[in-house]
Parts: C-alpha cells; structure tokens; sequence
C-alpha cells in the first residue's frame, strides 16, 4: 500500500463535503475584520480542529486574494505547527488544568510576530472544568486587539453559554463516504477498494480511516472489537469480553504512554546534565514525579479515548442489525461482515437491537464520568447476552 502523499493546493482540502463552510471561512480571513471568537463544532469526524488549524493558516496567508493557498511560508509554518503567532492547544488529561488556561490567557496578550493575528486554537475545549472556562470568559470578553480565539467541541451545548454566546458558530458535518474515499485515494495512494472499505468502517472518519487503511494491526484490532457481540452468549462470556475489550485498549495505550515517558525522562536528564544511569539528587525528584504524574493522566485520558472509538465501532454493528431488519436495502457499515451479522440478526429483534445501541450509550456516557472501564464494559457486554444462542460468527472476512 503506497503512502506517498501529494503537496496541497489549499490548507481546506481536508474539509471534504464542506464547501458552504470552507467559503465562509474564506469570506472571514478575507475581510480584514474577523470576529474575535469562534466555536467551531462537530462529531467526531466532522473535522473540527482540521478546519480551526485551516482557519488559522488562512487569516495569517499571505496571499490575501485567495487566503488558506497552503503554499506560502506561513501556511505551511501552521501546517508544520511551527508559525510563531498561531498556537495549536490540546490536552492528554481528562481536563484542562487551570494553571495552563492562565497560560494561554497570558499569551494572548502578545502581539503577533510578523503576521496579522495571533491565533489561539482550543482543541477539545469541552475539556475545560467551570473554573477553567471562567479563567478564559475574561480575554473572550474582552480580547487584545490583535487576539483571535478558536475553539472547538462537539456541540455547542458542551462550552459554557457564557462562552459560546460571544463566540461566531462554525457548525460541521461527518463527510460523505464517496468525498473521504475520493481524498484518501487523491492523498494517500490508496486503490477505490481500499480508500472505500476504509471510508465505510471508519464511519467516514478520515483519521480513523488513515489508520486502518495503513495499519494492519489497527484493522485486526477493530475486527476483533466488531465482532465481540456476536460471540457474547452468557454471563461468563459477557465478563471475559469485558475483560478482553478494557485490556487490549490499556495495552495500546499504555505502550505509547510507556514510550512517551521514556523520551521525556531521557530528555530531561540529559537538560539536567544527569548520566542516563545516574541516582536522581533529591532536589530533582520533584520534576521526574511531575513526569510521572502527566504520565498517569495522559494513559487514563488515552484508555477512555481508546474505549469511546471501540463503542463507536460496535454502534456500527447494531445499526446494521437495524439496518438488516427494517430492510433498508443500503450499504452496512460492515459489509466485509454481512454474513456474520445477518445470521446474528436472524435470531433477535429490533427492539433488543435498539436496547443494545442504548447500552453501548450509556456505556460511552460512563466512561466520560470516569467510571471505572471494566465495571462500564461488563455492564455493557450483559446488555448483549439477550442475543439469541442461534447466531453464531463463522469466521470474519477482511477486505
């Protein structure tokens, strides 16, 4: 499979499917005077923060006539996530920390280096606690005059009315399948099957949809995930695939977290002037435990990530259950698995289809509240062993 990827003609190409919102993009950076605040929102796979890091680029591009050219050396310093005046934030905690809010309000206040604004963009701002929200109300409210903020969440109904009201609306949608397909076969030089099967199952999620058209490991993993309630029949079957889903999503990502932790504790003894074998003085042990603290909230917040696509991942199944049932006659999201899922479907009802779509719900909501993931998943998995003992999986069938 060819990775190679073609070099852009506009920061907005990603944005598939999105013309009306890429034009008011464009009419904005274009005017000289945008709006102060912005909450862009979306589903997961709208591309949301896609279009705030395109926004960015395009009211800093030099070409005015056609801002976001993606060529110039400010658009590709934002691409690079290298533009000195645009700061891309994120968080790998479960929230945002008060302290760094404080932060990003103190660099607000700077002026721009050799650009137009200074551009802020929030990723994942329905993260921000009350206090923390409150801390940044200040600088919407009243923003420097050369300040542009971006913020982005699923819906408006998860920032804070206080917020969302001074803040102009970018509202997006999930892609079509075809316009996902289309890009990743233009981007990533995959063949119309490839692009296809990984625009179907990915929910015509481009990220997701990149990493299982280029990872194997990724596409065994996911068959695994799909293909749980179709072998879930008792109680005992309901804790082992719990226990199975929770480890194999802790195991991904504390092998990255592990990593990660690695490298940070190498570069800081190395800026510390510190042997890598060397006894940490006593004085310093307060900044290794700092590591080890971030680490702790990056592998939580990465396991509750990693949980949330995994139910996202069976939603699909039961949808095509539904689907199967009320004969639709369309395209299932597993279409590689129709065998599997119509003998499943066979023996059970719409109704104990749409109680599991309800169940996989309320488990996505108890992970968001922290619930401890094996308690969430076992819950989960008994809501599936109402499924008829008729069905059986004969074998899954990969693209």
């Amino acid at each position: 499979m060819t990775e190679t990827e073609t070099t852009p003609t506009s920061v907005f190409d990603e944005l598939v499917g999105q013309d009306a919102v890429v034009e008011q993009l464009r009419r904005a950076a274009g005017s000289g005077a945008p709006a102060h605040a912005w909450l862009f929102t979306g589903p997961p796979g709208s591309g949301r923060s896609n279009a705030a890091r395109a926004f960015a680029a395009a009211l800093n591009c030099e070409r005015r006539d056609s801002p976001g050219c993606g060529e110039c050396s400010s658009c590709r310093l934002v691409a690079a996530e290298g533009h000195p005046s645009v700061k891309m934030v994120s968080t790998e905690n479960v929230s945002y920390r008060i302290e760094d809010v404080r932060e990003l309000v103190t660099t607000a206040q700077d002026r721009p280096q050799n650009a137009r604004w200074r551009v802020i963009v929030v990723e994942d701002a329905d993260r921000m606690t009350e206090r923390a929200t409150n801390v940044l109300l200040k600088s919407i409210e009243e923003p420097p005059p050369h300040t542009i903020w971006i913020l982005c969440a699923p819906s408006p109904a998860d920032v804070l009315v206080t917020i969302r009201s001074r803040c102009r609306l970018v509202s997006l949608r999930i892609p079509p399948a075809d316009a996902v397909a289309e890009l990743l076969a233009a981007r990533d030089g995959l063949n119309q099957q490839q692009a296809h099967f990984a625009a179907r199952v990915s929910q015509n999620h481009i990220g997701v949809a990149r990493r299982l058209a280029r990872g194997p490991e990724a596409r065994t993993r996911r068959e695994d995930i799909v293909t749980l309630p179709l072998r879930v029949r008792s109680s005992s079957d309901a804790v082992q695939a719990a226990g199975k889903l929770v480890e194999m999503t802790q195991a991904d990502a504390e092998s990255d977290a592990d990593q990660r932790l690695a490298q940070e504790q190498a570069a800081l003894r190395r800026s510390l002037g510190l042997d890598p074998e060397e006894k940490i003085p006593p004085k310093l042990r307060s900044q290794f435990k700092r590591l080890e603290e971030d680490h702790t909230r990056r592998t939580k917040r990465a396991v509750a990530d990693s949980l949330d696509r995994a139910l996202i991942d069976l939603t699909a199944v039961y949808r095509d259950v539904l689907s199967l049932k009320l004969a639709t006659g369309v395209e299932l999201i597993n279409e590689h698995l129709r065998r599997e899922i119509t003998d499943y479907a066979e023996g059970t009802s719409p109704e104990h289809a749409l109680a599991c779509l309800d169940s996989i719900s309320t488990a996505r909501t108890r992970i968001a509240q922290n619930v401890p993931p094996l308690l969430a998943m076992e819950a989960l998995m008994m809501a599936f062993t109402s499924a008829p003992k008729s069905a059986s999986v004969k074998g899954s069938r990969s693209a």
